[in-house]
């Protein structure tokens, strides 16, 4: 693991730990942290199980950024962040870059607006 991962990693986790309180922390290590929200009764295909929220994951080539309501929050992404899109739900990032670091904050609010308001929490 490159030493900027680190930094990338600890810069990012604090974005989804600071609403650990309205989810569940899933995963808490070194390289990932994982939360979900409350199990999915009434979606057939995720029988029973947790919604997945968002996860930060230390990768061989990156460092992930997962948010899976971004599925609805895709208008809201800048060009710049969206460079670094990988699939619908997931940004990648090498470097700890200030800029670029400080939009996913505010979309993971915008996540957790989003799904509380649907009563997904």
């Amino acid at each position: 693991m490159a030493r900027d991962f680190t930094t990338v990693f600890a810069t990012l986790k604090p974005v989804l730990a600071k609403h650990a309180n309205e989810l569940s922390v899933k995963t808490d290590a070194s390289l990932e942290y994982k939360l979900v929200g409350t199990c999915a009764s009434w979606l057939p295909q995720h029988k029973g199980q947790p919604l997945k929220f968002g996860s930060v994951v230390v990768g061989k080539a990156y460092v992930s950024f997962h948010l899976m309501p971004l599925y609805e929050l895709a208008k809201n992404i800048s060009p710049e962040l969206s460079k670094r899109m990988q699939g619908k739900t997931c940004f990648n990032f090498k470097n700890p870059e200030p800029d670029l670091l400080t939009e996913p904050k505010q979309l993971t609010a915008e996540a957790l607006e989003l799904r509380s308001r649907r009563k997904w929490l």
